[in-house]
């Protein structure tokens, strides 16, 4: 029988006055049941269940604590369900897991997941933005964050939202930074102590970077840090006239946090205009950094410059990852990233302090070593007009997608890029509602551009194994380490594969034939663990045989 509509209303409207819940509500309410993130679940370290933020947790390491897949039965693994948004074909996000409640954005929709089965249980669905520069113009997004019953993310054009986790209803909306001036975003955002962390894309448009803070309750603000200084402030000589209002800068990854240092750690992008610096004299601060912020004022603690006056589009948004490494009967509180210029660096989170850096890529010219104070010795080679042979290249020698760490093994993962560019240098005056590149950059026509899996010893920043990608070079995959003794990433021929990570040894691989704009993660549901990872337009959930 085919019932009409206003019947199905009536039935509906029945069902409620006889207290009988209808299928939305059985819904709603089987959500419910599961869905109330607390402090503790966020602090939760390392992941295990759940995977309640973007990395997992707030350290950055991308290391499950799971191991039902392990090494010896990763061959059996298959594809559990298959999910396809629909609206977007680059999904970027990681998906957040909570009590079997899987949380996913593409564009600026947000779904709501059973992480069993795929099948869905809320869509929050808003219209993707016009009249965006550059990468917010794409209309990326990373994902989401959780606290208590509330489902938190950025659209394109820099809104924040809070949804009700269990309906999927918008609770609030604040616009965060103005459209009209080319702000955009694309990061997932970061719950620390009660406030929603939240950054900005349009460091290519000419804004002025910032990291913000809200009440995650009622979305106002709490305190918002300038990544550019202002005239007068420490820092402000690299910015004449008017130039720190359009220098770059933006904060368009998520950070990290540590809990006993109450310290959260963001990361910035680079300086604007790219490739020319004379608009910008001087280091350009706090542009290319890591800034070590106070969480509840946000008063910066310590900053850390990975490439004074770049002149390479060397953003350095690469994941800031927290790690305890035990020295002579010590702990040693460090802070790791392997950043966009080739060199992988290691500093005392504490204060700050550089320690090491080690070059993990070979086409590297741009600088000859890293200085005993963290300072890179440049080789002299800049953008021109002709255009200039520069290593790494305009995509750097890693970028945004999540390097890992596995402390059983003590090894830093990271997908690294072996490419050079040619770029070009050009002054233009900076113009409302374009770009601001002063040009940019080519890949030489017999440039072999290759992507290699890295895996480092902190310890000693020895290289320990690598693992050569087939492919040209154009994927954007991420890694996750696990408990099981594995490693797992988005490979550049369009696979999600998995290798020993003691040894980097092949073990099993899934072909999706879809380029990768994402990172994976994993979760438990009643006592099954799942490896979730999306490619392109889907996304996809896999475990063993049950």
């Amino acid at each position: 029988m085919n019932l009409g509509h206003k019947a199905l209303l009536f039935i509906a409207a029945a069902c409620v006055l006889a207290g009988i819940p209808t299928a939305g509500q059985r819904r709603e309410s089987a959500v419910a049941a599961v869905t109330n993130v607390s402090e503790e679940d966020l602090l939760a370290q390392p992941p295990g269940a759940n995977w309640t933020s973007y990395n997992g947790d707030y350290s950055g390491r991308r290391y499950s604590s799971l191991r039902e897949i392990n090494a010896a039965n990763v061959a059996q693994l298959r594809a559990s369900w298959v999910f396809h948004p629909g609206n977007s074909q680059r999904i970027e996000a990681t998906p957040v897991v909570v009590r079997g409640i899987m949380y996913i954005t593409s564009a600026n929709d947000a779904f709501a997941l059973d992480a069993r089965t795929g099948r869905m249980l809320w869509h929050y669905q808003r219209p993707v933005s016009s009249g965006l520069l550059d990468d917010a113009a794409g209309h990326k997004s990373r994902g989401v964050a959780v606290w208590r019953n509330s489902v938190y993310m950025e659209t394109d054009d820099a809104h924040l939202l809070c949804l009700d986790a269990r309906s999927g209803g918008l609770r609030w909306d604040v616009a965060y930074a103005e459209k009209a001036q080319h702000y955009g975003a694309t990061s997932a955002p970061l719950v620390v102590n009660g406030a929603v962390i939240v950054g900005t894309s349009g460091g290519d448009s000419g804004v002025r970077g910032f990291v913000a803070a809200y009440d995650a309750v009622t979305g106002k603000l709490k305190w918002r840090l300038w990544t550019i200084p202002g005239p007068g402030e420490f820092g402000s000589s690299s910015w004449p006239g008017d130039s720190y209002l359009h220098g770059g800068a933006t904060t368009w990854m998520p950070g990290t946090y540590d809990p006993e240092l109450n310290t959260l750690f963001w990361t910035t992008s680079n300086a604007a205009p790219d490739f020319v610096g004379d608009s910008r004299p001087g280091d350009d601060l706090y542009t290319a950094c890591v800034l070590a912020i106070e969480p509840d004022t946000g008063k910066l603690k310590w900053y850390f410059q990975f490439t004074p006056h770049d002149l390479y589009d060397y953003d350095a948004n690469e994941t800031p990852v927290l790690v305890d490494v035990h020295e002579k009967g010590t702990v040693r509180r460090l802070l790791v990233q392997a950043n966009r210029n080739g060199f992988l660096y290691v500093l005392d989170r504490s204060s700050g302090k550089f320690l090491r850096a080690t070059p993990f890529v070979e086409k590297l010219n741009w600088a000859t070593d890293i200085d005993a104070s963290g300072r890179p010795i440049t080789s002299g080679r800049i953008p021109s007009k002709e255009g200039t042979y520069i290593c790494p290249g305009i995509d750097g020698a890693t970028n945004w997608f999540s390097p890992s760490y596995n402390p059983d093994t003590g090894l830093f993962y990271v997908m690294a890029l072996e490419s050079c560019s040619v770029l070009f240098a050009s002054p233009k005056p900076f113009t409302r509602g374009e770009t601001y590149y002063a040009t940019g950059a080519k890949r030489p026509a017999d440039e072999h551009a290759q992507k290699i899996l890295l895996a480092f010893s902190l310890p000693d920043g020895k290289l320990v194994w690598r693992y050569p990608q087939i492919g040209r070079g154009d994927s954007w995959g991420g890694t996750l380490t696990t408990a099981g003794g594995l490693v797992f990433f988005g490979d550049d021929a369009g696979s999600l594969e998995a290798v020993d990570a003691a040894t980097g040894h092949a073990l099993w691989h899934f072909h999706t034939g879809q380029t990768f704009y994402a990172s994976p993660m994993s979760y438990a549901v009643d006592g099954v663990q799942y490896v979730a990872v999306a490619a392109e337009s889907e996304v996809f959930s896999f475990s063993l045989p049950h």
